[in-house]
């Protein structure tokens, strides 16, 4: 293999990197994905994975490629997409440009960002997640105008603000003031179940989850680091949801 073609090689496996990364996948997910698919061109790979940054390179080679993430959400699909392009050239189906090509389709596709589906959505599922706790059904209809007020605030200061952390504060804090305002208008009655209900979509379950499975697999840095992240977020939620009661109660 030429020095051109591993060159490549390392573009490809740090671009494969940097789009689970970015979309939520585990880190020691991404260092496998980005071996398997050096090892699938006879080539061993030598990678190494934090929460901002995917570094890369060959043990055939001095150079190192790496990218910087700078924003990470939530979007499974693109990491189980990423996995079979993987899988389809470890199984010689496709080969290493056609790889490069569809991750670079990949990284450009953006889901429809409808606003009021996503704030519908927020809502269903902070009544349906209230109820699934012990909530009761008068609480419904309460629990998902809290949670769709939550989740409007939540969008527009990630939006415009763009602080990260403060977003959550900000969209605990309405949830909180909007499940008092439904108390005292008669339209709720539990305010402890409104409230635990309209959170949830906010909780960082995948974070919390990823830092346990990359803690098991011995990443401790990136591990430690994203339990620290979701730890954080959590801490803001709760604030959040303080700082409504001491205003509100």
């Amino acid at each position: 293999m030429s020095l051109e073609e591993k060159n490549f090689l390392l573009e490809t496996c740090v671009l494969a990197g940097k789009v689970m990364l970015e979309n939520g996948a585990e880190m020691y997910r991404v260092e496998d994905t980005m071996n398997r698919i050096a090892a699938s061109q006879e080539e061993e790979g030598i990678s190494f994975v934090t929460q901002t940054v995917v570094l890369m390179s060959l043990e055939s080679t001095k150079n190192i490629q790496m990218k910087r993430v700078s924003e990470r959400t939530t979007n499974l699909g693109k990491v189980s997409w990423v996995n079979d392009l993987s899988w389809g050239l470890s199984t010689n189906r496709i080969t290493i440009k056609e790889l490069n090509k569809q991750l670079r389709e990949v990284e450009r596709y953006k889901a429809p960002t409808q606003v009021w589906l996503k704030i519908l959505s927020s809502a269903l599922i902070s009544g349906c997640l209230m109820i699934l706790l012990g909530g009761t059904w008068p609480d419904f209809f309460a629990t998902c105008l809290v949670g769709a007020g939550g989740y409007g605030a939540y969008y527009i200061s990630a939006t415009y603000l763009r602080l990260k952390y403060i977003d959550e504060f900000i969209s605990a804090f309405i949830m909180g003031s909007l499940a008092f305002i439904m108390i005292k208008i008669g339209w709720g009655f539990s305010l402890d179940d409104m409230i635990i209900g309209s959170i949830m979509p906010l909780v960082p379950g995948v974070a919390l989850t990823n830092t346990i499975r990359d803690l098991q697999e011995g990443h401790m840095l990136s591990g430690v680091l994203r339990g620290v992240e979701a730890l954080i977020i959590a801490m803001m939620i709760g604030a959040g949801i303080a700082a409504s009661f001491g205003v509100m109660g």
